[in-house]
């Protein structure tokens, strides 16, 4: 299916990834309704700063409302769905409001994209879903396991879109990205944690546990894996990662941003950023045999060439600006 001339519904708009997806989506022609958590300061987030807005219907609300779900779903063809609430470490702190708003709020676009006819959903889960990899590389058949509250309300929003598919037969897709990174993301990552406290002057660098590894992604190339999940009628009712196939640990993350910003920090463990011993997941690499077979996705950008966008955008002073290095951000 082509997405030109659609009218799209992304949730999540004024995030990280969704305000990229949403910009990508604009240039390539679509009619784009982006939805804003509503705050009564009137702001957009990430949505602020993006170019193209000649097709650009900003909407403010929260997907925990179903009424409120069944209004911006009228007359939409097709759906991102990446609103909810992704921080692990609140989600030991405040558990019950990721089930309001991940389970829940994913029940309330699902019923509503059912009532008003939409062609495609593309739901939103991610690789913690898989928690410590069994085997590497991590395939859809890998167990689900839940080792933390916010992988558990994932599971849950995930059996639920594809529960509207099997009963439904509701067109869902569910997008199962790896590590994603990238400029506009939140200092809780440990990408953005890294450069932000180099390029504020920082000699030693807080960290956690920096012996896990993970399957970064640029974040254009978790975008470009969703727009081709959508494009494809092959991927209705399946699950896909989207991931590299790569793994590196945060220590090695750490050393390469390192040598990519000319920096002779240290590090110290900053036991604030330690999870919970069964909670923390040790390894995570993507096999992407699926995506690739389905759609012909293959990743853009190497780890070396992302990182490098990344520390051109969060060195550049208006941005450094927009975080609070001295402040761990659950």
């Amino acid at each position: 299916m082509e997405l030109t001339d659609k009218r799209i519904l992304v949730t999540g708009a004024d995030g990280f990834i969704g305000s990229h997806l949403t910009e990508i989506l604009l240039d390539m022609g679509c009619r784009v309704r982006a939805l804003s958590l509503y705050n009564s300061f009137n702001d957009w987030g990430w949505l602020e700063v993006i170019k193209g807005r000649d097709n650009l219907e900003v909407v403010c609300g929260d997907v925990r409302d179903p009424h409120f779900c069944k209004e911006i779903t009228r007359e939409i063809d097709v759906i991102f769905h990446l609103a909810a609430l992704i921080a692990i470490p609140y989600s030991y702190v405040a558990p019950d409001s990721y089930v309001d708003t991940n389970i829940k709020g994913t029940l309330n676009i699902c019923q509503a994209a059912r009532e008003n006819g939409c062609i495609r959903v593309i739901h939103t889960s991610t690789s913690e879903v898989y928690g410590t990899a069994q085997y590497v590389p991590i395939d859809e058949n890998h167990p689900l396991q839940p080792q933390s509250p916010y992988s558990a309300s994932k599971i849950g929003a995930d059996q639920m879109a594809l529960s509207f598919h099997l009963a439904f037969g509701l067109p869902v897709t569910i997008a199962r990205p790896f590590n994603t990174y990238g400029p506009r993301q939140s200092a809780r990552a440990v990408i953005p944690t890294i450069i932000t406290q180099i390029a504020a002057g920082k000699k030693q660098i807080q960290l956690g546990d920096v012996s896990p590894t993970r399957d970064f992604n640029y974040v254009l190339d978790t975008c470009k894996g969703f727009i081709d999940l959508a494009r494809s009628d092959k991927t209705i009712g399946e699950v896909v990662n989207i991931g590299s196939g790569v793994e590196i640990s945060v220590g090695d993350t750490l050393n390469l941003i390192k040598q990519l910003m000319h920096s002779d920090v240290t590090f110290i463990t900053d036991d604030a950023r330690i999870r919970p011993e069964n909670s923390e997941v040790f390894r995570l690499c993507c096999d992407n045999t699926k995506i690739h077979n389905l759609t012909g996705f293959t990743p853009q950008y190497s780890l070396e060439q992302g990182l490098q966008q990344c520390i051109d955008w969060f060195t550049q002073p208006e941005n450094l600006s927009r975080y609070k290095i001295d402040i761990y951000n659950v």
